[in-house]
């Protein structure tokens, strides 16, 4: 993704507000922070204060922002979403549609994907889920 491409959807974004990230390329807003193990690539972006660690990944089209966390290895992709004060870690997989926010967890070994909307303070941790979940364990 180039940076006009970035200002379409953050149209405030300049080269002193957002780098790209060394291991594979995806953008990040400076006030976020990406550990040099994590991946972020494609036209993947993480925005705001949100934080991926370890070995996490942000893949294709899809964003992590706000206060979100990714970690360990937990894995973000296709056009998926989390965003607000949601955390995805362990091995957890978010993709295809799927958004993860509010201050909803998805750990362990979950698969979220298709339409999925997990929000509120929903934790899953394990299985797989498309539809729109505001309450599982």
């Amino acid at each position: 993704m180039t940076l006009e491409e970035l200002q379409e959807w953050f149209p405030e974004a300049t080269l002193n507000t957002w780098h790209q990230h060394p291991n594979g390329g995806g953008w990040v807003q400076n006030t976020a922070w990406v550990a040099d193990t994590a991946k972020v690539a494609g036209s993947a972006l993480v925005a705001g204060n949100a934080k991926v660690c370890d070995n996490a990944g942000v893949f294709d089209n899809a964003q992590v922002a706000g206060n979100a966390k990714v970690f360990y290895s937990a894995q973000v992709f296709d056009n998926a979403w989390v965003y607000d004060n949601a955390q995805v870690y362990d091995n957890a997989l978010v993709f295809g549609d799927a958004g993860v926010f509010g201050n909803a967890k998805v750990f362990g070994d979950a698969e979220v994907y298709g339409n999925a909307k997990i929000h509120s303070n929903t934790e899953v941790s394990s299985g797989q889920w498309e539809g729109d979940i505001t309450e599982a364990s």
